[in-house]
């Protein structure tokens, strides 16, 4: 029985940690990613759709992403739908590709974008200790119906703080990656 909840409470941790990575997407680091236009949906035959579903999007240095459309009519949606989704660029086009000058970033983006990555990571971690205090709260509830002993309460309670932890220094661990990644010029 605990160790379901154990097993529950790791994979809404994984979950968590999942969401941080994927929120981290769409952060800008020195070197631009086509990731920052995964947000962005065009109206293709009535249902939005990616851009890399209608063409091919590519980073071709540390500043500059092209997105060429596989069919020459829907360049001036592209353009429309970049300039709407508000990434910090203003789309160029020469009527057969969109090119995306990002400048490069100076250290107040850096440091700015660097609390961003923090703020997401703290967030990870407070839905990580939600998920501990879930599997906790059912442990106890056990112990409370009788269905286990306060030993085993008590060791239940205990790994479930260990994948708290290792969950939390894996969070600490990737931040710390993320700011150094970000802050190199």
């Amino acid at each position: 029985m605990t160790n379901d909840i154990i097993e529950e409470c790791k994979m809404n941790m994984e979950g968590s940690v999942e969401h941080m990575h994927h929120s981290f997407k769409t952060l800008r680091t020195g070197k631009v990613m086509v990731s920052v236009l995964d947000g962005v949906k065009i109206d293709y035959y009535g249902s939005p759709t990616a851009l890399d579903q209608v063409g091919s999007v590519i980073a071709t240095d540390a500043t500059t992403i092209i997105v060429s459309p596989w069919e020459k009519p829907l360049v001036a949606d592209i353009e429309a739908a970049i300039a709407k989704a508000n990434i910090g660029v203003n789309p160029n086009s020469d009527g057969e590709k969109i090119i995306l000058n990002f400048p490069p970033m100076t250290v107040d983006q850096r440091k700015e974008t660097v609390k961003k990555m923090k703020s997401m990571g703290e967030d990870a971690k407070v839905s990580v200790r939600n998920d501990r205090q879930k599997a906790n709260n059912d442990i106890k509830k056990l112990e409370k119906e009788k269905e286990i002993t306060s030993d085993e309460s008590k060791s239940a309670q205990d790994a479930v703080q260990k994948v708290t932890d290792g969950f939390i220094a894996q969070i600490d661990e990737t931040l710390k990656s993320k700011e150094a990644e970000i802050l190199k010029v």
